[in-house]
């Protein structure tokens, strides 16, 4: 069964790790890579520690930023061992292949891994639906970033062998709900909402909610819906 989950690198710094997450994927079935600026890429090193994975690392897609790696995903899965100040749902590996494998029938889902040092930024982790955590020894418990993709490849081939559950309603894509998100600040600075001197954390908080609560495609168009009334209101 081919899945329809991709794993999306973020400024990969050392190619071999690209090299390394390629045959990951392999070795679990996977076959959509998304290399997001990397810094050495393509490589003779990344060819060779990928081994028989060769055709993952020529298919691979090159992006500039995150949000166009993500664009057409309605579900999109952070790694990261930090907690932050705004925190998103964390999920267990296990958890968050299981709920790859249900929703990728649906539209693309995505896994993104950030730098090999400093991980994901907190912007590119409020693009997430979801953080994923891989429990590990307190002691040290930051993982080389292709054993951390092979630890979720393998939850979601686990995962992929049983019989997945129906999904009731359709997601937005993601590029859906940045518009809705860019619609929302619009409208919040047009009436006042947000003080525009000192805006504060208003914006980043509404976001957060709103990928939390996971809005269905038509729960997103009722809420376009009530900012455009609102828009209208105000304008009169």
């Amino acid at each position: 069964m081919s899945l329809n989950i991709r794993i999306v690198l973020i400024k990969t710094w050392h190619p071999g790790n690209i090299g390394a997450v390629a045959r990951a994927m392999k070795n679990m079935g996977l076959a959509q890579l998304v290399l997001v600026d990397p810094v050495d890429f393509p490589s003779a090193e990344a060819t060779s520690r990928a081994g028989q994975a060769t055709d993952v690392l020529a298919n691979a897609r090159v992006v500039a930023t995150l949000a166009e790696a993500i664009a057409d995903c309605a579900l999109v899965i952070g790694t990261s061992a930090r907690d932050r100040s705004i925190p998103l749902p964390a999920l267990s590996a296990e958890l968050s292949a299981q709920k790859a494998v249900a929703e990728q029938s649906e539209s693309p889902v995505a896994i993104v891994f950030g730098r090999e040092r400093m991980g994901l930024h907190n912007d590119e982790i409020q693009q997430c639906h979801f953080q994923l955590n891989i429990d590990a020894s307190p002691d040290y418990p930051v993982l080389n970033l292709s054993q951390a993709v092979q630890l979720v490849c393998y939850e979601i081939h686990k995962a992929s062998l049983i019989a997945p559950t129906a999904v009731p309603e359709a997601y937005p894509l993601h590029q859906e709900l940045t518009l809705f998100q860019e619609h929302l600040a619009g409208t919040a600075h047009a009436i006042g909402f947000i003080n525009d001197r000192h805006p504060g954390q208003v914006l980043e908080h509404l976001q957060s909610l709103f990928r939390r609560a996971r809005l269905t495609r038509k729960e997103l168009s009722l809420l376009r819906g009530f900012l455009t009334a609102v828009d209208k209101t105000h304008s009169k």
